[in-house]
């Protein structure tokens, strides 16, 4: 049975520092260079770096800015591309391939760059992530992947035998590891709050609570209309990811929600983070319905996260499954109490990976998969660069054909449990392998 503290909260451990708020309302302007829809890290980036090339830019969101994952996410520095080498190889070819693969080691350097250069204080720590192996096989391809990063991209990643994983990781569950020592942790609401902040100093206008309802063409302009009135503009920028609504139905055909879940502990000893988390690193498994856990950024939590599943209000069972993952690698968590547990939508499609793509002249910047706390601000950046026509002759990686449309799927994800049930069998069929269970 899961153990919840007296008021367990559901709104995310982070907003206790940095809760999301309104914005006053400002009257919608009548013109703008720039329309952006979605008040994300990816349209805020887009936004400032527009605002500081002369543009006058417009955001709204149909929340309060940031409401959505970027404030609900793991604040993991990972930026992960999902398919493996040979996937990538077989869909998009040789060349795309590797610019995808470095692209993934400028987004984080830009990342860390930014949050340097602008002063934004979001409780960033450079402190490696340790990826753990559910078994021998798991560990030797971790081990090849490893000596691959550092010989194509020259990150600093090194396999970590069982032998020495008390080291990074106090648990007997995985069968050693690897670490990266290019990925981080950071405050992911700090973080937007942040963001929010440096935009508007610099000149962008944003309109919290203000849904995008459709946006029209009208001669060489477009008409973006909001739930408070419309506005004219020359070009559109869309950031909407996860939360995507009914108002872009072409949009909406080709994302799919997933609900990332998280539940905080309580506050821990030092004595025990100090045996589980001994490097306060950032830290993964292997399995295809793999977790994703870290220290809080005080050092005082675990936070434990995954796939939920559900689509109901009732999070027992999507949080009971997560506590007895986290006692299944940490038993001496046993009788620790839950504090906290929510979820935020990540956006999944076809070719998993971030995307920059273009219909009937509006710009999309989306598709983040689960990383977004590095592809976001990267690929809402480079979108902003594409409206500028300041990437012509050196496009990202990521800037081509819009992801397919989904087979009979029109906004819900009906086939998400079984999905689900798949990769769950998958694991088990992994730990078997493994000799786990």
């Amino acid at each position: 049975m899961t153990l919840t503290a007296d008021g367990m909260k559901t709104t995310p451990y982070w907003w206790d520092a940095a809760p999301p708020q309104p914005l006053p309302e400002k009257p919608i302007e009548k013109s703008v260079d720039v329309a952006i829809v979605g008040a994300g890290y990816a349209g805020l980036t887009a936004g400032l770096t527009l605002v500081r090339a002369g543009r006058s830019v417009a955001v709204f969101d149909r929340q309060h800015p940031g409401e959505g994952a970027s404030s609900r996410n793991g604040g993991i520095t990972s930026g992960s591309i999902r398919p493996d080498h040979q996937t990538l190889l077989r869909k998009f070819g040789e060349a795309r391939t590797m610019a995808i693969e470095r692209e993934g080691k400028l987004a984080r350097e830009h990342l860390y760059s930014f949050l340097k250069e602008e002063g934004i204080e979001c409780d960033f720590q450079l402190s490696g992530r340790f990826g753990g192996a559910i078994g021998p096989q798991d560990y030797e391809q971790m081990s090849r992947n490893a000596e691959k990063l550092r010989r194509d991209l020259g990150i600093e990643a090194y396999a970590v035998p069982q032998a020495e994983q008390h080291d990074y990781i106090g648990t007997d569950f995985f069968r050693g590891g690897v670490v990266r020592m290019d990925i981080g942790g950071l405050h992911p609401a700090k973080f937007i709050s942040e963001l929010l902040r440096v935009a508007q100093a610099a000149g962008v206008v944003i309109h919290s609570d203000t849904a995008a309802t459709n946006i029209d063409r009208d001669g060489r302009e477009f008409i973006v209309r909001t739930s408070r009135g419309h506005v004219r503009a020359r070009q559109v920028l869309v950031c909407t990811n996860g939360y995507t609504d009914e108002a872009n139905p072409w949009l909406r055909r080709r994302l799919v929600p997933v609900r990332s879940r998280i539940i905080a502990t309580e506050e821990l000893s030092t004595e025990l983070m100090a045996r589980l988390m001994p490097r306060q690193m950032m830290l993964g498994d292997t399995r295809t319905l793999g977790f994703y856990f870290r220290p809080s950024p005080d050092g005082k939590r675990i936070l434990f996260g995954g796939r939920d599943g559900t689509y109901n209000d009732d999070p027992s069972k999507p949080v009971a499954y997560l506590h007895g993952n986290l006692l299944e690698i940490f038993p001496e968590l046993q009788g620790t109490r839950i504090s906290h547990t929510w979820f935020g939508n990540v956006a999944m499609h076809r070719d998993m990976i971030p995307r920059i793509f273009t219909r009937d002249e509006i710009v999309y910047a989306t598709g983040f998969c689960g990383s977004g706390v590095v592809w976001a601000p990267w690929i809402g950046r480079w979108a902003a660069l594409k409206l500028l026509g300041k990437e012509q002759d050196n496009p990202s990686a990521f800037d081509f054909r819009a992801p397919a449309s989904i087979p009979f799927y029109r906004g819900k994800p009906w086939f998400m449990p079984l999905f689900m049930a798949l990769y769950k069998a998958r694991d088990r069929k992994k730990m078997r392998r493994e000799g786990r269970i």
